[in-house]
């Protein structure tokens, strides 16, 4: 081979076949089990693939517990109240931000809900293949017939009739063909900043509430009125002018205006690293945005000992595996949501979940966080189906959803909502023999309604 090659040719091989299926769920993060568990439900043979050991991404892997927003029904509702009947997750809060209040389903205990997650696809006869990763999609035409699957066990094919893509970042739906944007589209391609979660232990929980309660340094919150509610109910984000006087007092420069302090189970969560500019599809931009939140970490740490009271005693406990990523490819798919419908509600005679999530945009420059509780939206079937690919559906932070949109649509109540619809969709789909963009929505509303979820946004109440 030439010292100076940009490419190499492998030599053609036969994929011997693993298994076949009626759906493929791509992604065991925080989209695809809800897939998985409703189409398994409905009868469907269902292979779920997940690149780590363990289900949940980045609600479990990455620390960022709370789903930012409130849990309106169907499966994702019948999840969060299971893991609070083991205490794994508290009750539901009311936090004040800058256009009021908007209700939040607390935070769960990630690992609490690792477990959960896998015993109900266990339950409903989900095949999970863990520590596997999909390479591509096998295409007849423009049809999905599988994906090329590396493992252990070597590179190996999984036939299946309709195809989910939960990857987050739309990896199957790409390489299939479907056209997408990255980011605000444009020559930018501006994307909301990664970032990377840690727990701190021996926090003093209600030195820091009572602190927090007389401060005018933490605009948005909760704090609970009773000492067991901090187990789960305290949220805090602000921190803005001491973080900016501590920079200035040390020399250390973090890059976010802002931190979040959440609870879960006792311990404290902190969100306050930030990398803007980083093509992820890059491993070397990737690597150097790792490197650069652990950077971040260390000063974020000593600030909150040395500045917040309740932190004096305070020290790193775990840093999360993998990092957080808010924002990279977007769809183009029969319909694209839009800022506008997010903000206003549109009605769609097609959706297949009203969300309650908060608008949370970070901004690409880096600049304050926008974190405001609005109104219910929908959010149409169409979303869910890429142009120019058949039989693939995708849910999860990639549905077809402008950058304005995906301020609303990328959180967690919004990507469990899809990932169920997806998973009905695709049964519905099968029972009736046609294709997933053909299919009876109307079917597959009745099916959603039977799990109890919400579809218009006039159907719930009580999340502002």
């Amino acid at each position: 081979m030439s010292n100076h090659a940009t490419y190499i040719t492998e030599p053609a091989r036969q994929t011997p076949l693993l298994m076949e299926t009626d759906v493929i769920v791509v992604g065991g993060g925080t989209t695809g089990p809800f897939a998985a568990i409703s189409a398994a439900r409905l009868g469907k043979r269902v292979v779920m693939i997940e690149r780590f050991g363990s289900l949940g991404g980045n609600l479990t892997l990455g620390l960022n517990t709370k789903p930012s927003g409130a849990l309106v029904g169907g499966l994702p509702l019948e999840i969060w109240n299971l893991a609070r009947s083991v205490g794994g997750a508290g009750d539901d809060y009311m936090a004040v931000v800058k256009t009021g209040g908007v209700k939040i389903a607390s935070p769960c205990d990630p690992e609490m809900m690792k477990m959960l997650l896998t015993r109900l696809c266990a339950e409903a006869g989900v095949q999970i293949l863990f520590e596997t990763v999909v390479s591509s999609p096998v295409m007849e035409g423009d049809t999905v017939k599988g994906v090329i699957v590396e493992s252990k066990a070597g590179r190996q094919f999984i036939a299946a009739k309709v195809v989910i893509d939960c990857s987050a970042d739309a990896d199957m739906a790409v390489r299939a063909g479907a056209p997408f944007t990255m980011g605000a589209g444009g020559e930018s391609e501006a994307m909301q900043p990664v970032s990377m979660y840690f727990t701190m232990d021996r926090v003093d929980l209600v030195r820091l509430a009572d602190w927090a309660a007389t401060t005018d340094d933490v605009p948005a919150r909760a704090i609970p009125k009773t000492v067991e509610g901090l187990d789960y109910g305290l949220w805090l984000t602000g921190f803005n002018k001491s973080l900016r006087q501590w920079q200035e007092k040390t020399g250390i420069q973090l890059q976010r205006d802002n931190i979040t302090l959440k609870t879960a189970d006792g311990r404290m969560y902190v969100n306050g690293t930030r990398v803007t500019g980083v093509n992820v599809f890059d491993p070397v931009q990737f690597t150097n945005a790792v490197l650069e939140c652990y950077r971040q970490i260390e000063g974020v740490a000593r600030y909150l000992r040395e500045t917040i009271p309740g932190f004096e005693e305070a020290r790193i406990e775990a840093i999360a595996p993998v990092l957080g990523v808010r924002e990279t490819r977007h769809v183009i798919g029969e319909y694209m949501l839009s800022g506008k419908d997010s903000i206003e509600g549109t009605h769609f005679d097609d959706s297949i979940a009203a969300d309650a999530s908060a608008l949370d945009i970070h901004d690409p420059k880096g600049a304050d966080v926008d974190f405001q509780g609005l109104r219910p939206y929908e959010i149409p079937y169409r979303a869910l189906l890429p142009n120019g690919v058949e039989q693939m559906l995708v849910a999860g932070r990639c549905i077809s959803a402008d950058h304005d949109a995906h301020a609303r649509s990328r959180n967690m109540p919004a990507c469990m909502a899809t990932g169920q619809a997806a998973g009905v969709a695709a049964s519905v789909a099968i029972d009736q023999g046609v294709n997933v963009r053909r299919v009876n929505v109307a079917k597959v509303q009745e099916k959603l309604r039977a799990l109890g979820m919400p579809l218009h946004g006039k159907e719930v109440k009580g999340t502002m």
